[in-house]
């Protein structure tokens, strides 16, 4: 396989922060973008003296910022992967929507208009890959997840029409899908409801998220596992469209979907309260 070089963007935690130093240790030029300036200034000294320090640079991006995405968009690369992602939680009938509009704009709008440019050099090379980390939550739902369902949902959809659009010009497009994964992600997103909600103002009982939030974090992996695989993905020249990981998950979420064919719409009492 030959070495490619690659910008990953939200490389300054978790699985993107993973990803980049292997892809670098594997001899790949990586160049890792950082949100803000601390992630960056902790980078700095966690690669300094190692033998991938040749190998990966750091720059500040945030795809929210103008710009951030100008000077990124000077590099020339072969692979975009496109990792940044946020999250938002609580029931979605009373959750302030401009939350959600938050999450649509930093998973979905932003990677795309991030994107833009880098698609049109890789057009007129002909050639070029982009990877857009998804999840399996934008091929299943849970409760007061519905914020980031929404994105990833939405996100495959731009990502499948812009594979069937831009395969005929040589640029290749693809998913990975996550599952659960400790990295603090899925943590701080479950978090994120106590700042908004009021047991005394909203309906919603709150045992009902708190037990949500429970299961979501004991039932979580260890990255390394999906931080391989996107260190062997990434690069390859073939591929699946969707890489979905752990593999448990890919009749997990083919049986969801197909249970939702079926779902019926049936009087239920009031509750009583």
């Amino acid at each position: 396989m030959s070495k490619k070089k690659i910008l990953i963007t939200g490389a300054g935690s978790g699985l993107g922060k993973g990803a980049a130093i292997g892809l670098a240790k594997e001899g790949h030029s990586v160049i890792a973008g950082m949100h803000t300036w601390e992630q960056m200034s902790r980078f700095i000294l966690e690669r300094k003296g190692t033998d991938y320090e040749k190998n990966l640079e750091l720059i500040k991006l945030d795809i929210l910022d103008r710009m951030d995405c100008e000077k990124a968009w000077e590099y020339d690369i072969d692979i975009l992967v496109n990792n940044v992602g946020i999250g938002q939680t609580g029931p979605v009938a009373e959750i302030p929507v401009d939350l959600m509009r938050e999450v649509m704009e930093t998973n979905v709008f932003s990677p795309l208009e991030f994107s833009q440019p880098i698609i049109r050099q890789m057009v007129e090379k002909g050639k070029g890959k982009i990877i857009f980390l998804s999840s399996i939550s934008g091929l299943s739902t849970q409760p007061f997840l519905a914020p980031y369902n929404a994105s990833k949902y939405a996100l495959e959809a731009v990502v499948q029409a812009l594979r069937d659009e831009l395969q005929p010009m040589g640029v290749t497009i693809a998913t990975i899908n996550p599952g659960p994964f400790e990295t603090g992600f899925n943590d701080r997103m479950y978090d994120t409801y106590k700042q908004w909600f009021d047991e005394d103002i909203n309906f919603t009982p709150i045992k009902s998220i708190e037990k949500a939030a429970k299961k979501l974090g004991e039932n979580q992996f260890d990255p390394k596992g999906m931080i391989d695989k996107m260190i062997e993905v990434i690069p390859q020249e073939s591929h699946s469209f969707r890489t979905i990981w752990p593999d448990s998950f890919v009749k997990t979420c083919k049986d969801y979907q197909k249970s939702q064919y079926d779902l019926m719409v049936d009087e239920v009492e009031p509750s009583k309260k």
